[in-house]
C-alpha cells in the first residue's frame, strides 16, 4: 500500500530548483492555505452536526496545489475541478460566507442553497465550478479553452482531475483535441494516492501520469505537491508555455488528502501510521511556517495571521446557519435561458 507522497529527483522541490518566493508571496501562501484547512475544519464540524447534507467531499492536506497555481494566473484566466472544490473556491478569492451558506443550502450561497458542496459558480473570480461526474470538467476546461482560443485573447484555464479521472475516456479525448488545436489549457491531476478507496498503484497501469499526454505531444511533469513554491513554479512555466500558444501542459501534483474521500469515508483502506507520517513530514501548511519562521517572521505575525482566519471561518460558519432557506420559487429559476 502507498505510503503517501515521496518526492523523486523528477519532482520540482522548492528552495532547490525553484527561486524562493519573496516573504510577502510565503505569507500570502500561508494564509491562504490556513484559510482553506480552517474552513474545511469547520465544514466537516457542521456536516457531523447535520447542518450539510449530501455529499461533502474536504481538500483538506492538498492546499498547497491550488493556492501554488494560483499564484501562477492572472484575473481573466479560468478554474474548473472537480467535487473536491471547496480550497479551489476560496483561492480564487470567492467569499468564505458564500461558499459554506451554499453548502448547508442557504440562500445567501453562492448558487442560493441549490447546488450544495459540488455545484457553485463565480464567472467574476473565474470559477467554473466543481462537478460532480468524474472528469466531465476536464472535457469542458478544455472547452473553456478553445472559446480563449477562438476569441484570441490571452487567457488560460486551468482543469483540475483527480488520479482516478485520469483513467476516463473523455479526459483523452480532451488531451487529443487541446493538442491537435494548441488550445491554452494546463491539466492538472491530483494524485492524493486514493481514487475513493483505491491505491493508485492498484488502478492505474501508469506509474508516472505526467506522461498521460505523451501520444499527444502534450508536455508534463510531476511536481512535489506539498511544497507551494515548487507548485507555483511549475505552474508558472506550464502557463506561460501556454500563452505562448504552444498548446497544453500537464502537471501531475503529488499530494496527499489527510481525510477519507467524502465525509462518509472511515478511509479504512489506509493505516492511521500513514497519515501521521505525511502530517508530520510533509503537511504544506508547516513547511511554509518553517519558511517563515527562517525569514524574521515571528511566532506573533503567525498567530495574527491564524487569528484573522479563525475570524474568517466563524463570521462563513454564522451566516451559513441564519442566512435564510430559499424560497420555493427559486427552484424554477436558473434553469433556462431564453435568447431573443
Amino acid at each position: 500500500m502507498s505510503q503517501g507522497v515521496e518526492t523523486s529527483p523528477k519532482q520540482r522541490r522548492g528552495g532547490e530548483n525553484a527561486p524562493a518566493m519573496s516573504r510577502e508571496d510565503l505569507q500570502r501562501a500561508y494564509r491562504d492555505m490556513v484559510l482553506i484547512r480552517r474552513f474545511e475544519e469547520r465544514a466537516g464540524q457542521l456536516y457531523g452536526m447535520g447542518l450539510i447534507g449530501g455529499f461533502c467531499h474536504l481538500y483538506i492536506g492538498q492546499e498547497a496545489v491550488v493556492v501554488g497555481l494560483q499564484m501562477a494566473l492572472k484575473k481573466g484566466d479560468q478554474v474548473i475541478t472537480s467535487y473536491r472544490d471547496h480550497g479551489h473556491m476560496l483561492a480564487t478569492g470567492m467569499e468564505a460566507r458564500g461558499v459554506m451558506a451554499e453548502l448547508t443550502g442557504r440562500s445567501g450561497g453562492y448558487s442560493k442553497g441549490k447546488g450544495g458542496s459540488m455545484h457553485m459558480f463565480s464567472v467574476e473570480k473565474g470559477f467554473f465550478g466543481g462537478h460532480g461526474i468524474v472528469g466531465a470538467q476536464v472535457s469542458l476546461g478544455a472547452g473553456l479553452a478553445f472559446a480563449n482560443w477562438y476569441r484570441q485573447n490571452d487567457n488560460v484555464s486551468v482543469a483540475y482531475f483527480g488520479e482516478g479521472a485520469s483513467n476516463q475516456g473523455q479526459v483523452y479525448e480532451s488531451f487529443n483535441m487541446a493538442a491537435l488545436l494548441k488550445l491554452p489549457v494546463v491539466f492538472v491531476i491530483e494524485n492524493n494516492k486514493y481514487g475513493m478507496g483505491t491505491s493508485v498503484e492498484r488502478s492505474s497501469a501508469s506509474k508516472d501520469l505526467s506522461k498521460n499526454g505523451a501520444p499527444w505531444g502534450i508536455p508534463g511533469e510531476q511536481v512535489n505537491g506539498q511544497d507551494v513554491t515548487a507548485v507555483r513554479e511549475a505552474g508558472e512555466r506550464a502557463v506561460a508555455h501556454c500563452r505562448a500558444g504552444n498548446g497544453p501542459y500537464l502537471l501531475e501534483m503529488m499530494t496527499y488528502r489527510y481525510r477519507g474521500h467524502s465525509m462518509s469515508d472511515p478511509a479504512k483502506y489506509r493505516t492511521r501510521e500513514e497519515v501521521q507520517h505525511m502530517r508530520e513530514t510533509s503537511d504544506c501548511i508547516e513547511l511554509v511556517r518553517r519558511l517563515l519562521l527562517g525569514q524574521d517572521v515571528t511566532e506573533a505575525d503567525l498567530k495574527k495571521i491564524d487569528d484573522e482566519v479563525k475570524v474568517i471561518v466563524q463570521d462563513a460558519a454564522d451566516f451559513a446557519q441564519t442566512s435564510p432557506e430559499p424560497e420555493e420559487s427559486e427552484l424554477w429559476t436558473d434553469v433556462l435561458a431564453e435568447t431573443k
